[in-house]
């Protein structure tokens, strides 16, 4: 029975992927493209952010520095050295790749406050060196950075063409983000994030795998914001801020930690919160407080989190069959022995 029950939650999973992809394939023809971008973008610096938090327990408040850093290098190699778009990308992740190993390496053997402390501390260090630097264009950042051809052929000025770009940048990287959580080593991640001294006594590395998943993470959020890079075509300070590791805590929050659709729900919830209530002016960040309050209070689990199960099917066992844990739990009758002498 849990086996079959398990079975048909994984085929409704699938066929709400399939439905989801299907819907993000038609979506531009009734919503503004540019708006689905920068949630698409959004959503993969979520998914990466939820990587690390949600499946190996590390609350990392630097997040920006991969997001932003990335976002300059691109802009910058795609203006000024006049790469194409593909090698653009490559060049942003290669520096998230870097930032992400040298402040992994440095920090992944605290954990808790001081491990999000730390991340915070070197992320300031990144948005000060974007301020000061030259190539950064300072508090202007650069403007007017040209999309191109993609290997050389592909026009990404088209508004349609750029969208579908960005649509494959996202599911790529949620693919690679989805085949980790499902593997071995995204089991022994989750054995972290559950007991971590019990899995360094079954002789795993704790801190290189720690250190791998940072790693990763950091590279995907480079890759979100490279892609938007190209998107808006500017790099700003508002990328590397201290705000926007904030930004996609509370999204990954709002979706659900730990799961796999939640940082997704999150990110276009509270872009569309963005977009929908610019007139607000400086309320929005109010009316966002509010409705982050209340759906912590509601949905303890995320929204993701406390609707998946329905959705999909998959409760627990306790939930459908109640009677065969009591049945469990109740103890087998003693058979009592016959007296020796006795005969029948």
């Amino acid at each position: 029975m849990n086996g079959r029950g398990t079975v048909a939650g994984f085929g409704a999973a699938r066929l709400w992927t399939i439905g989801l992809v299907a819907l993000a394939i038609v979506a531009p023809f009734f919503l503004y493209p540019v708006f689905l971008m920068k949630a698409l973008c959004m959503a993969l610096f979520a998914c990466a952010f939820n990587l690390l938090v949600g499946y190996v327990g590390l609350l990392s408040f630097g997040h920006a520095a991969f997001f932003g850093g990335a976002s300059y290098i691109t802009a910058h190699t795609a203006k000024v050295w006049g790469l194409p778009p593909e090698l653009a990308i490559l060049a942003g992740v290669a520096v998230a790749a870097g930032l992400g190993t040298v402040f992994g390496y440095l920090t992944i053997r605290r954990q808790g406050i001081y491990f999000a402390m730390i991340t915070l501390a070197f992320a300031q260090m990144v948005f000060f060196f974007c301020l000061q630097a030259q190539f950064t264009g300072g508090e202007d950042g650069i403007r007017a950075v040209p999309r191109g051809h993609l290997f050389g052929f592909i026009d990404l000025n088209n508004t349609m063409v750029m969208y579908y770009f960005v649509l494959a940048v996202f599911l790529f990287g949620f693919a690679v983000i989805s085949r980790t959580i499902h593997s071995p080593f995204g089991q022994i991640m989750k054995a972290i994030r559950e007991n971590e001294p019990r899995t360094i006594s079954l002789g795993y590395r704790a801190e290189h795998y720690k250190l791998v998943a940072f790693i990763l993470s950091a590279v995907l959020a480079g890759l979100a914001g490279s892609t938007k890079a190209l998107v808006f075509q500017f790099a700003s300070l508002t990328d590397v801020d201290w705000t926007m590791s904030g930004e996609v805590v509370l999204m990954t929050l709002l979706g659900g930690i730990g799961t796999t659709l939640g940082p997704v729900v999150g990110a276009f919830l509270v872009v569309t919160m963005e977009n929908y209530l610019a007139q607000a002016g400086s309320w929005v960040t109010i009316i966002e407080g509010i409705i982050f309050v209340i759906c912590v209070l509601t949905f303890r689990s995320g929204i993701v989190g406390v609707i998946a199960p329905y959705v999909t099917g998959r409760r627990t066992s306790a939930e459908h069959r109640p009677e065969e844990i009591e049945l469990e739990q109740e103890p087998a009758p003693r058979k009592v022995p016959e007296p020796a002498g006795e005969t029948r």
